[in-house]
């Protein structure tokens, strides 16, 4: 075969790939608008970590006939829904025997959720497979419950580490039905990763890429605290969806609780439909866990490593004509002390956290910042979090500090002209 009929075997599947997902778009009936597909939820899987790590799992690797039971906000509405389910780090297919979806509150209803017309799903290593639409309309805000039935023995792949809500996992097929009261109780997710709405509106979307502190940490589970949440709050009556990407655990630079920020740029923010901007908080972790339990033989970063490494992400980012707000790092003096991964703070940590902090203030590097650590600082000793914004742990803020981080978000400057018009 000569280089020219090697590079079309090799471009023609992406190329159908490409026009399937844009046939994807459903075609109006004639005289009727435009319909689109939006993202209004996401949750980025992350790869399991050995048994050596300093955090356990919370999930179990292996399930077989089970329910898995999710509970999620939208951050946008629309009248039909999608659910993507998603088999990322695997190496075995994935089979969904049953799915279904419901809506969460006094008037909620559930449906069930179908592939190509059918009840399930098989879902090939390291894909993704999307629903059929589901005739079931959301408003902002609206509470979602999706389960899957996995029939066969199942080995856990990727997951979500930290859901910041309630997961149940249920023995038997139970999708749609009322749980146990023994269900096991988890703090992860797994294998639903997106959830798409139909629009009128062309999909515009901010995207939250950060670690634990964007992830929720410290915010109340269940209840929908994090700076994300009260963020599309925000931006929810000019039809802005908010996507949270963060992963607890996150670095730019460096793999750990997930892949490194950078190398999960494409993935979870820019193949994201509509994505305009991204607010990118990192840096906490690339700082905290070099010499301690997380990373105890890592040397840290230098502050222009991780300038360096904005700067690219700005610069990938802006390819695709996707505005970057850049973020300062929140403090964390005496983060997790008294605990047994007492290590993230020193004095030297600090000094890179602060010079760190300036250049992302005077760089000019993004196209605005949004300066969370003015806000979260104790203005007494600026080095640790306000009390009053504290979890209790000293890194992640609590309900009332993600509030206050979102609070001062500046949406004129974070959204497009066209958008922030609206």
């Amino acid at each position: 075969m000569n280089c020219r009929l090697k590079a079309t075997a090799l471009v023609a599947p992406m190329l159908a790939a490409a026009l399937t997902f844009a046939n994807a778009q459903p075609h109006p009936e004639p005289g009727q608008p435009p319909r689109h597909w939006a993202a209004t939820w996401i949750a980025p899987a992350q790869p399991l970590w050995g048994s050596d790590f300093a955090l356990p799992l919370g999930m179990p690797q292996a399930l077989q006939d089970s329910t898995l039971r999710q509970f999620l906000r939208t951050s946008i509405g629309g009248d039909r829904i999608r659910i993507v389910v998603d088999n990322q780090y695997s190496d075995q297919p994935l089979k969904i025997g049953r799915a279904h979806v419901a809506t969460l509150g006094s008037h909620g209803r559930g449906v069930p959720v179908r592939f190509d017309g059918q009840e399930g799903v098989v879902v090939a290593a390291g894909a993704k497979a999307v629903s059929d639409p589901v005739d079931l309309a959301v408003a902002a805000g609206t509470r979602l419950q999706a389960d899957l039935y996995l029939p066969e023995p199942t080995r856990l792949g990727g997951f979500h580490w930290d859901a910041r809500d309630q997961t149940l996992l249920i023995p038997g097929d139970r999708a749609g039905l009322a749980a146990p009261q023994d269900a096991q109780v988890l703090s992860t997710r797994a294998f639903v990763s997106s959830v798409l709405v139909q629009t009128a509106a062309r999909p515009s979307a901010v995207v939250a890429l950060g670690d634990s502190i964007t992830d929720g940490n410290g915010a109340t589970p269940g209840a929908d605290k994090r700076w994300p949440d009260f963020l599309a709050g925000r931006l929810a009556p000019r039809g802005v969806a908010v996507l949270n990407a963060g992963i607890s655990g996150n670095r730019l630079l460096r793999p750990g609780m997930g892949e490194a920020g950078l190398a999960r740029l494409g993935k979870d923010v820019l193949e994201q439909p509509g994505v305009g901007s991204v607010i990118v908080l990192l840096g906490t972790n690339d700082i905290g866990w070099p010499g301690g339990p997380f990373a105890p033989a890592e040397k840290g970063p230098s502050v222009d490593d991780l300038s360096r490494g904005l700067r690219q992400l700005v610069a990938q980012a802006h390819v695709h004509g996707v505005r970057v707000i850049g973020a300062t790092v929140p403090p964390f003096e005496d983060a997790l002390k008294g605990t047994p991964l007492e290590g993230h703070y020193s004095p030297a940590k600090e000094a890179v956290r602060q010079a760190l902090n300036a250049w992302i203030r005077t760089a000019g590097a993004f196209d605005a910042v949004v300066d969370f650590d003015k806000e979260l600082r104790d203005p007494s000793r600026p080095t640790r979090l306000r009390p009053e914004y504290d979890s209790g742990d000293h890194l992640h803020p609590n309900d009332a500090g993600y509030e206050a981080m979102a609070n001062v978000v500046n949406l004129q400057a974070l959204l497009m002209p066209e958008v922030a018009a609206r």
